[in-house]
């Protein structure tokens, strides 16, 4: 009996053509989501390339990232020449994403009113540190200046300490995944009106989002939020930071009916009684008694065997493990995720690939993010310059 062929690849994109004038992580981040999803997305960067490949080990590691499955072309965007290449570019696209510094893109003549004017069907999206409709709409916006100004920064961290930023720039994270929801949905819109959309978002709004719930409670009158490092101000225990025999685990069972499963678990049923930790609200007034509980019970357990004890009873915990022990853990393995993106010449180095399956089809080994200017050539020829005007272009350092 014939093997089974397997399914192609998801690439529910495929025949969408997007241009990426971004640089670092928002709007590169965005564009390659749409390319892991099977559009054509062509990077336009500068002569010199995207900033980011300037900026040390880490920039580096912003562009292995961030622009996977991507063509590059470097065009010098100052001279006329090399605006022409882009419009020419546009014209054939989709979508146009972007997230360089404020005004840039109109000075240059390729902006969303400009080019949507000549292309109504296209679909400009334009990322900013700050609205657009605001007083700082011309300041330089980084994830780190839209987690403290959001708000983000003054709830993490420890009471009394300094606020801390998030361990990895979230908000730029957060900017291309809810960018590439926009496009999605400005694509599905046109599939029905023939119109494309202009759209825009900015990292402070992106910011104010990732904390709707604390937003919420505080705009409906609640106390506004503080730094309260682990725990959660109005349940308990919840997202407590436990030490283990090895380490630390996460573990949240403030609903009552988890709190009795847990002091069944570790073999202590009286504290379900406990005047102290009866109800949710005594344990929150009992927050200092009741950590030293659970320090107690917990203590001469491995992380992974409490982890194991308390899932086994659907009690939410978690193992607070390195990047290491994450990297080995059985469940990473089974999901796929980390995948080996293989340049042209056949290197090749492992990243991230989609958080999430189509159909449970296999997705292809995402091509590693292209050398500045790699596909300059075959994009000019694919718009109708001959090799002879390209050797000029090169010459004249208008694309490199």
């Amino acid at each position: 009996m014939p093997a089974a062929i397997p399914p192609p690849p998801a690439a529910p994109l495929a025949g969408v053509k997007v241009i990426d004038l971004g640089q670092y992580i928002a709007g590169p981040g965005a564009a390659m989501t749409l390319a892991e999803l099977g559009a054509d997305v062509i990077k336009v960067e500068p002569i010199t390339g995207d900033q980011a490949r300037h900026i040390g080990r880490y920039g580096e590691s912003m562009v292995r990232a961030y622009n996977r499955g991507k063509r590059s072309i470097a065009i010098d965007l100052k001279n006329a020449l090399g605006r022409n290449i882009v419009m020419q570019l546009i014209a054939q696209a989709d979508v146009v994403i972007q997230n360089l510094r404020p005004g840039v893109v109109e000075k240059l003549g390729i902006g969303p009113e400009t080019v949507r004017k000549l292309h109504p069907r296209l679909i400009y999206l334009s990322i900013s540190g700050f609205s657009g409709r605001g007083p700082s709409r011309e300041r330089p916006g980084y994830d780190i200046a839209a987690q403290a100004e959001s708000g983000l920064m003054s709830v993490t961290g420890e009471p009394g300490r300094l606020p801390q930023k998030v361990g990895v720039p979230i908000v730029d994270a957060a900017a291309a995944q809810l960018g590439a929801q926009a496009v999605l949905a400005a694509l599905y819109g046109r599939e029905k009106s023939g119109t494309g959309a202009t759209l825009q978002t900015s990292l402070l709004e992106v910011a104010m989002h990732l904390q709707a719930a604390n937003w919420a409670d505080y705009l409906g009158g609640g106390p506004e939020p503080t730094r309260v490092g682990d725990g959660q101000p109005h349940n308990a225990p919840a997202a407590e930071v436990v030490p283990t025999r090895d380490g630390y685990i996460v573990l949240s069972a403030y609903a009552d009916d988890h709190w009795r499963r847990f002091c069944q678990v570790v073999g202590r049923e009286e504290l379900a009684s406990d005047p102290r930790f009866a109800s949710n609200d005594r344990r929150v007034a009992n927050r200092t008694d009741l950590r030293a509980v659970l320090r107690e019970c917990l203590s001469s357990f491995s992380s992974e065997e409490c982890v194991r004890l308390l899932s086994g009873k659907q009690i939410v915990a978690g193992a607070v493990r390195s990047y290491a022990q994450v990297l080995d853990s059985p469940d990473l393995m089974a999901s796929g995720l980390v995948v080996d993106a293989v340049a042209a010449d056949g290197t090749r180095y492992r990243a991230l690939g989609l958080p999430y399956r189509i159909d449970d089809t296999p997705q292809p080994a995402p091509a590693a993010a292209p050398a500045c200017g790699a596909d300059s050539d075959a994009l000019l020829s694919e718009i109708g310059y001959p090799s002879r005007e390209i050797a000029e272009l090169r010459l004249a350092g208008i694309v490199a």
